[in-house]
């Protein structure tokens, strides 16, 4: 069909005025800052930590001083630095009742708008045992695995206080009864753990240390943790309250245990809030059995929303 003339122009000069009102438009709202943008919501990926976990459980028993914990660090250093981090090494050597032993925490910081520091740790060692071979694929892979998984999620997450993972060395003790070896103001175990603190003192950098959140034995295939009497109400009531606003209330169960030497202590003792996220009731703990068919990576997928959903919480709540 032809239309007439005047009826061609007038839809050109609309088709016009339209095309310089949409230019107008775009000059006059330039693209939106990526500095101010919002950065997409943290997702944690149980696929990438159960690769992690299983890993670390390939290598074998990985014990403090050992070269396959060595091998374990140079795991965990390429997972680290594939993401653009970069991770440092606490070395000392430390004194037990089997001699000198070699340690080494890892360490990966986050910096935030405040020095104020929100530590998220856990432990990468193994227990020590002559009478079978001890993988700890819980008790101390799951930890370590989600590490190196929560540091990839949050490294690009906008945060106010500044985020330090720690792997710690020397959680376990190195006489398999560490009740037998440990004596007052040296207790058999969590020799990664007293070294940080000590250290801290000692630099000026404890009073920086506003919360500390560990991640233990969290890759349970019948996981339930209940809350640790020792840890800092507060904190274990954020971590718990999140559990329950995402619908995990049921693994993060609310009856108490009693309290467990573990990692957090130490921190305590120095005044840091702190809270024990641990599956104490693993039937397999420091069993030859603590394997792979024993754990899995829905667990790790619990643990991992769940830290992620109370840590928004923790910040606000130091720094109001």
């Amino acid at each position: 069909m032809r239309y007439p003339s005047a009826v061609l122009l007038v839809v050109a000069s609309a088709l016009v005025t339209a095309a310089c009102e949409r230019t107008a438009a775009s000059l006059g709202s330039p693209p939106a800052d990526p500095r101010t943008q919002a950065a997409p919501a943290p997702t944690f990926d149980n696929a990438r930590a159960w690769a992690h976990l299983r890993q670390m459980v390939a290598i074998g028993p990985r014990e403090s001083g050992s070269a396959a914990l060595r091998q374990t660090r140079a795991y965990i250093r390429r997972a680290i630095e594939s993401y653009g981090l970069t991770l440092v090494e606490q070395a000392w050597t430390a004194s037990t009742p089997v001699g000198p032993i070699d340690m080494v925490n890892l360490i990966v910081r986050l910096p935030g708008r405040r020095a104020d520091t929100l530590l998220v740790t856990g432990h990468y060692d193994t227990k020590r045992s002559k009478d079978f071979r001890f993988v700890g694929a819980s008790d101390g892979a799951s930890s370590a695995a989600m590490l190196i998984e929560l540091a990839r999620v949050l490294k690009d997450q906008p945060r106010e206080l500044t985020y330090e993972f720690v792997w710690f060395d020397g959680e376990e003790a190195v006489c398999w009864d560490w009740y037998e070896c440990g004596k007052p103001g040296a207790p058999d175990n969590t020799y990664g753990s007293r070294h940080y603190v000590a250290t801290a003192r000692q630099n000026g950098t404890l009073k920086s240390l506003k919360a500390m959140v560990l991640l233990d034995m969290v890759g349970d295939r019948d996981l339930v943790i209940h809350r640790e009497a020792k840890s800092t109400e507060w904190l274990a009531d954020l971590v718990w309250a999140a559990a329950r606003r995402i619908g995990h209330g049921a693994t993060f169960a609310e009856p108490r245990i009693g309290p467990i030497e573990d990692d957090h202590v130490p921190f305590l003792d120095a005044g840091v809030p702190s809270v024990d996220i641990i599956d104490i009731d693993y039937p397999h703990w420091h069993r030859a059995t603590d394997n792979v068919d024993n754990v899995s990576a829905r667990s790790l997928q619990i643990v991992g929303e769940v830290v992620l959903a109370a840590l928004p919480d923790i910040e606000k709540r130091i720094t109001r």
